[in-house]
């Protein structure tokens, strides 16, 4: 019984001498963290591809999210023409595309305009 007593003492100072805020500065910093190391970069990343997304036009190469390369030959206001061969056009939501395919289409037009033959 004076083991409860005591706990209760204990207790009533430790809560009595420090201040109420301190109990929760620990979830407080949990959730700073979380913001800065998960949420913030998620929202850039976001409006990156936001932006990238508004900026496609007729003609850009792209790269979808299924990994399909083509040419954009048709922009509508939720979806994209991409021309993949000749007359082979595929409709795709205006998500699926990751990136434009600037890098990669132009060491391609440099390796079409002097091949490297090896025999």
């Amino acid at each position: 019984m004076q083991l409860f007593s005591t706990l209760a003492l204990i207790q009533a100072a430790t809560v009595a001498g420090s201040p109420q805020w301190i109990q929760y500065a620990p979830l407080l910093f949990i959730g700073i963290i979380f913001y800065f190391l998960l949420i913030r970069p998620q929202q850039k990343q976001r409006k990156e591809h936001q932006t990238l997304l508004t900026a496609l036009k007729t003609g850009d190469k792209i790269i979808t999210s299924s990994g399909i390369h083509g040419i954009i030959s048709n922009v509508k206001e939720r979806t994209f023409t991409i021309k993949v061969a000749d007359n082979v056009k595929i409709e795709f939501d205006k998500t699926a595309i990751v990136c434009i395919d600037r890098d990669g289409c132009d060491e391609l037009s440099a390796q079409e305009k002097s091949p490297n033959k090896q025999a």
